[in-house]
């Protein structure tokens, strides 16, 4: 079909043009409707069905998670207890209130034992207070050989309670012995009884709406 035959179709008269006409109209009215109907409803479906697409997979996935812990719940539990024998058997190693005083002495009988010289052992005034132990630095000034301040050192770290010494300076004596001075600041920590434990919960509660005011 030419050109001009085209141009002489009569709009009004569809119903009697050729079919290749009326076949391509029907083409070009089917393509208007799919593109207004995509354009004003499909597109929102589709939208809409690929947000619902990527919640499936998020929910499939935090099923997949929750059914792997449902199934390693017994382990999680064992492992729960581990850590809390291990936590009890540290917390052991940390005297109480009543026992600094014995641990202190221990400390110093782990230097004259070695046959050192305190020529300063002093405590600090004050603990340094944390979640639920405090620290006591105790600072030290030693005199004697290296080999016996050695041997205090390795006693320290044998005592059942935990004490650890800290910026170790050692440095010749006066005079001409021979011997060392060792200057060091020793740590030991103690649990906090549960009236101690409370008073801190409740000062942590009151600081943290104090410390979001302006």
């Amino acid at each position: 079909m030419t050109l001009d035959e085209l141009r002489r179709l009569d709009p009004k008269q569809i119903g009697s043009w050729p079919i290749l006409p009326k076949l391509g109209v029907l083409l070009i009215l089917l393509l208007v409707i799919v593109g207004l109907s995509y354009w004003l409803d499909w597109q929102h479906q589709i939208d809409a069905l690929s947000a619902e697409e990527q919640k499936e997979v998020k929910l499939k996935t935090t099923f997949i998670d929750k059914k792997k812990v449902a199934i390693n719940l017994a382990a999680y539990r064992k492992q729960l207890d581990d850590i809390e024998k291990q936590f009890g058997s540290l917390l052991k190693q940390l005297p109480g209130k009543s026992e600094m005083d014995a641990l202190l002495t221990d400390i110093n009988q782990a230097g004259l034992g070695r046959g050192l010289q305190f020529e300063l052992f002093k405590p600090a005034a004050g603990e340094a207070v944390r979640d639920f132990y405090a620290e006591l630095p105790i600072t030290l000034k030693i005199s004697g050989s290296y080999h016996d301040m050695g041997a205090f050192a390795s006693d320290i770290g044998k005592l059942s309670r935990i004490v650890t010494l800290n910026d170790v300076a050692i440095s010749p004596a006066p005079g001409k012995g021979g011997g060392l001075i060792m200057d060091a600041t020793a740590r030991t920590y103690r649990y906090l009884d549960d009236d101690e434990v409370s008073q801190q919960r409740k000062a942590a509660a009151k600081s943290k709406p104090a410390s979001g005011k302006r």
